[in-house]
């Protein structure tokens, strides 16, 4: 049968439309008293993620790769060639960064580092072949002048050297709370432009990032230091061109891949904006970094799929450079397996997985389109609140207390784990082998805060580690393994994210079994773990016999009980102020 019109392969089927497939998914939503309202996600930007995108959720036109707006990638040929993988150094280790280059490394980040090591720790590097970016945090201006000189006294011509001097007087602000002095810009702009491939500043949205805020928080605040940057350099005569091309912007990655990807894509659209209306259109240079904050001490093996996913996002958004932390990044310095493990997963996604091999792979999805244009959209009404404040720094101070806002919201969700942290909040492992490594230099502190979403609940596991005699809490089972199963891996979870201790009575025959199942426990608490009808029949009696046999409190995972419960667990308790009154009851030191 020959086609005709349109595809053959769908010719036999019924054209389908939003409202057929809107009427079956609230015929399945029925069935378990759920609404269609519970399939939508907020973003902490307010904005709604919906669980179907059709063409109908019209997005401005993305252009095209390399062309302005530049939402589709600052280069004509997108991702094909690939992005720059950047290693972060935080020690200066010669043999450390000889390896990493030597493995599939293409750039460095030299954080931190003593600017008189930078001659001896980069002395068997080509640096016409590996770009080079400088992060001395207050140091900035004598980091500058020497790797400036570095690059200057090496054999290698002035058209070859490319990197980034790191000058971030906002981003200094940021962290330590001290004046910014742009006019140190000045003093390293006239070296800089002898190198024309050259960077002068790193506008650095991740202070704004670790201290909780949001995705168009950290867009919105580092477009507006992007601005000050601007009018600094064109106010020092260059055009707004040269100017632009100074600026490198760093962003965080996160393990929420899509809202990785409309980041970086509306970060580009944004900045285009900007350059467009200061008369010279502009692609904006993308440094990622898998986000700090997520990072997690415990369990630190989990943050190797944190960071694969965030490097992925950060990928397909179209990112010039990315930087995946190692899973040690939290704990301290990072040792040869895990700098390795990080570098290889760059090499995994771009040579193994290909994701190099297609211009703008997001691009199209409706999804991703209307992402990008609704957090384009929030992130430009926050850039322009922060300029009708005056603009940075004067807007510090409303910047900090909106980002505070957003921290405290999002830390209740953690707390309640509607956010969940694998391997901390949820599945947490009591018996892992810690991770020891060196301590990382001290970071700069007395601005914004740096913070880690697993921070309260990683405090309490570091407490039970400390105590004399690690708590417990009983899990009072009732009745078969079938019939508190559910009940009793939920309670095992929720108070092992605190390093708590949960033995079980497994299955039992009634009140008495219970009862010397908890005194052979050697438990003070103890947590009623049944089923709905287990509960009507033994809760009561089997709370006043725990009393009775010494437990000072009585806990119950489920939502009510007619018996005598001091407090309860379930999906969406205030699980961390659950952990912390067990603390308190049970005297540990916190």
């Amino acid at each position: 049968m020959e086609p005709s019109g349109e595809l053959a392969l769908a010719a036999e089927f019924p054209a389908a439309d939003r409202e057929q497939w809107l009427d079956l998914v609230q015929g399945v939503l029925r069935k378990s008293g759920a609404e269609y309202g519970s399939l939508i996600t907020t973003t902490y930007d307010g904005l709604d993620v919906q669980p179907l995108y059709t063409a109908d959720d019209g997005a401005p036109d993305a252009g095209f790769p390399g062309l302005a707006p530049f939402t589709r990638g600052g280069r004509p040929q997108g991702s094909v060639e690939g992005w720059d993988v950047r290693q972060q150094h935080r020690v200066a280790d010669r043999e450390a960064v000889t390896a990493d280059l030597e493995n599939g490394v293409t750039s460095l980040w030299l954080k931190g580092l003593d600017p008189a090591s930078y001659d001896d720790v980069l002395a068997d590097v080509y640096l016409d072949l590996a770009p080079v970016v400088v992060d001395a945090g207050e140091d900035f201006l004598e980091a500058g002048r020497a790797m400036l000189r570095v690059w200057d006294q090496r054999p290698v011509l002035a058209s070859e050297v490319r990197g980034n001097v790191g000058a971030d007087p906002l981003g200094v602000r940021a962290r330590t709370g001290r004046p910014a002095d742009l006019a140190a810009l000045t003093d390293l702009l006239g070296k800089t432009r002898e190198f024309p491939d050259l960077r002068l500043v790193v506008v650095d949205g991740l202070p704004f990032h670790e201290a909780g805020g949001s995705d168009a928080q950290e867009l919105g605040a580092s477009l507006a230091a992007g601005v000050a940057y601007l009018r600094h350099l064109t106010e020092a005569g260059l055009g707004v061109a040269e100017a632009a091309r100074l600026l490198e912007f760093r962003y965080a990655a996160t393990a929420d891949q899509f809202l990785t990807i409309a980041k970086f894509r509306a970060a580009r659209r944004l900045w285009a904006r900007v350059t467009e209306v200061a008369g010279a259109p502009a692609p904006q240079a993308q440094h990622a970094v898998t986000s700090p904050a997520m990072m997690t001490r415990r369990d630190p093996w989990v943050n190797m799929l944190r960071t694969t996913v965030a490097c992925f996002g950060a990928g397909l958004g179209g990112a010039d450079a990315v930087t995946v932390l190692p899973f040690d990044h939290a704990i301290g310095l990072s040792d040869d397996f895990s700098r390795r493990i990080a570098r290889n997963t760059q090499s995994l996604l771009l040579e193994e997985s290909k994701l190099a091999g297609v211009i703008d792979p997001a691009g199209g999805s409706w999804y991703v389109e209307k992402l990008t244009a609704d957090l384009a959209r929030a992130a430009w009404a926050w850039f322009r609140e922060i300029e009708a404040a005056g603009g940075l720094p004067r807007a510090f101070d409303l910047v900090a207390d909106r980002i505070a806002a957003t921290w405290e919201r999002r830390r209740a969700n953690l707390a309640d784990r509607t956010d969940a942290i694998t391997g901390v909040s949820e599945f947490p492992n009591l018996g892992e082998q810690p991770v020891v490594r060196a301590p990382a230099p001290e970071e700069p502190g007395g601005g914004l805060p740096r913070i880690r979403y697993a921070q309260d609940f990683e405090a309490l596991r570091d407490a039970a580690d400390a105590a004399p005699e690690r708590p417990k809490v009983f899990l009072a089972t009732l009745g078969p393994v079938a019939a508190h199963t559910a009940r009793a891996t939920f309670a095992a979870n929720l108070f092992q994210a605190g390093g708590i201790e949960t033995p079980a009575a497994g299955a039992t025959a009634g009140v008495d079994d219970v009862v010397a199942k908890f005194r052979e426990s050697g438990a003070r608490i103890a947590c009623l773990c049944g089923s709905e009808s287990g509960y009507a029949e033994l809760a009561g009696p089997v709370e006043r016999a725990l009393r009775e046999a010494g437990a000072e409190r009585v806990l119950l995972a489920g939502k009510q009980s007619d018996a005598s419960i001091d407090e309860y667990v379930f999906t969406g308790c205030p699980a961390l102020e659950v952990l912390e009154h067990t603390f308190e009851a049970l005297g540990v030191p916190r």
